[in-house]
């Protein structure tokens, strides 16, 4: 339990120090910085995590394991929902996410919600382009706290 607040502690003065230290100019590259360094943890962690598990047998199983497994070690909880198209494109959605309980859930949080999302997005990117995955993630809020992690896989 005390490993959960640790992370979130950890995330939300991340998140306000990165904003915080930006030149008036520089705002819009915090989001830049967020999701290069949730790259890396995603990275980092999906090596850790996966070291004693067989090869995916396909995109869809590794997209399973993305939403039980590793959202379940970092989270704690499992995602709610996982759709695809079957074209390249996942939908990962989380009705209660960590990061974004805490907040209220008016009009003027919901413009601050995608700083704290960054973070999340690059973890997710991170951890696939490790699997061997390149794709391009993004984040959507239409209310708080639920989120939609979209995952659009780029072929080669």
């Amino acid at each position: 339990m005390a490993d959960e607040a640790v992370f979130e502690f950890l995330h939300m003065e991340m998140v306000a120090h990165i904003h915080r230290e930006a030149l008036k100019d520089e705002k819009d590259q915090c989001i830049s910085k967020l999701e290069a360094l949730g790259f890396r943890v995603g990275q980092s962690l999906i090596e850790r995590f996966t070291r004693e598990c067989s090869r995916f047998k396909d995109e869809l199983d590794t997209m399973k394991f993305l939403c039980k497994e590793f959202w379940g070690l970092v989270y704690k909880k499992q995602i709610d929902n996982l759709r695809t198209n079957h074209q390249g494109v996942y939908v990962l959605q989380d009705n209660k996410f960590k990061f974004l309980v805490q907040m209220s859930t008016g009009k003027q949080y919901m413009e601050s919600a995608p700083k704290y999302l960054a973070f999340p997005c690059g973890m997710i990117r991170g951890a696939l382009s490790n699997l061997g995955v390149n794709c391009i993630v993004t984040a959507e809020v239409s209310a708080m706290p639920a989120c939609k992690f979209q995952i659009q896989i780029q072929r080669n």
